[in-house]
């Protein structure tokens, strides 16, 4: 991927957002050849950061929530921005037999890392998901003359790497 996209919805606070704003980043991700396990990753961790924003936060001046995200070679970028809440989204500990407070722990498990920003607007909360493309990669030929590509020529070996 050699183009940097980027999407922001201004959505209802409703829950019915959920839907709307996963199948726009699908759309968009599908569209730039992002691999269907990225995709996949990226639209519960949108999913998950709007359902928690809607749960525990407020709405934004007007009624809404802002969804957005930015794709670049590696990763996208999900953000979700609310009204703010009266706690700071942190990872929670459930225990075996609440039925809530995971969330937060699928997205720092199907993301790089993820953050939250609070201000007197509200509250972002944000996660980077890997979405690095199946490709070739160059490989010098000091590495494969090192033993370490054993059984290979000299000269430039190229090397698959796959996301997840």
């Amino acid at each position: 991927m050699e183009v940097t996209e980027s999407s922001a919805l201004l959505l209802p606070f409703t829950a019915s957002s959920v839907g709307v704003a996963r199948r726009h980043l699908v759309s968009d991700l599908i569209e730039a050849g992002v691999r269907a396990p990225a995709v996949t990753d990226a639209a519960l961790v949108i999913s998950e950061l709007l359902s928690n924003a809607l749960r525990h936060g407020g709405p934004l001046p007007g009624s809404g929530i802002r969804v957005a995200w930015d794709l670049d070679a590696d990763t996208v970028r999900v953000s979700v921005s609310d009204g703010g809440g009266s706690t700071r989204p942190e990872l929670g500990q459930p225990s075996p037999s609440t039925t809530g407070g995971r969330g937060l722990r699928i997205v720092a498990r199907l993301s790089r890392r993820w953050g939250t920003l609070c201000d007197d607007e509200g509250t972002t909360v944000w996660a980077e998901v890997l979405v690095m493309p199946l490709e070739a990669v160059p490989v010098p030929a000091a590495v494969a003359e090192s033993g370490l590509a054993h059984g290979l020529t000299r000269g430039q070996v190229t090397l698959s790497l796959r996301s997840r």
